[in-house]
């Protein structure tokens, strides 16, 4: 599916990554700037994350842990570092006044699953393992969510967004959750 979009939006590229290895992420981060031919990049979303439904405080090992780390936290810290100077410069190039996602702007994409306080009401067990790591996606109890739903509702979230937002979790509607 996003082969064929790509092919009909010539501004979608389409760049293989692995937010856990700094090396994917340079490539990345040259793939871009040549795509961007000298312009700043004014939105990061970081989207990628793994979970291992059946992992539990009695049954992870250090590991699966590791990597859960590696993937969900200190990937998206890479990823803003990586490419924290293409988002200045976008923001410098910017006449937008404060902060929004139309000037420069990174977008940490989470699910309630990522809320410490909404994990009862998330899981049919405790997840303590998935607690200390951010949450990187749906929710299979949220499986009734189309896709074209969500990204409709996430775009209308992401062009309201301003400085007012910083440190929200907020659901693909804009209704804040608590974490």
């Amino acid at each position: 599916e996003l082969r064929d979009l790509a092919s009909k939006h010539p501004n979608l590229v389409l760049v293989k990554l692995d937010v856990a290895d700094p090396s994917a992420i340079s490539a990345a981060v040259k793939t871009v700037e040549r795509k961007l031919n000298g312009a700043g990049l004014n939105l990061l979303i970081n989207n990628a994350g793994i979970y291992s439904p059946t992992a539990s405080l009695e049954t992870a090992d250090a590991e699966e842990m590791i990597q859960a780390y590696r993937t969900n936290a200190v990937g998206p810290m890479l990823m803003a570092q990586a490419f924290l100077p293409l988002l200045k410069k976008a923001a410098q190039e910017s006449t937008e006044k404060g902060l929004s996602c139309s000037k420069a702007a990174i977008i940490n994409i989470s699910t309630v699953m990522g809320s410490i306080q909404k994990t009862p009401e998330s899981f049919y067990k405790p997840e303590y393992l998935w607690d200390l790591s951010p949450a990187p996606h749906l929710s299979p109890l949220q499986a009734d969510l189309t896709v074209d739903t969500s990204v409709q509702g996430l775009l209308s979230v992401l062009v309201n967004l301003s400085e007012k937002h910083s440190g929200t979790l907020l659901n693909w509607q804009g209704k804040a959750i608590p974490w």
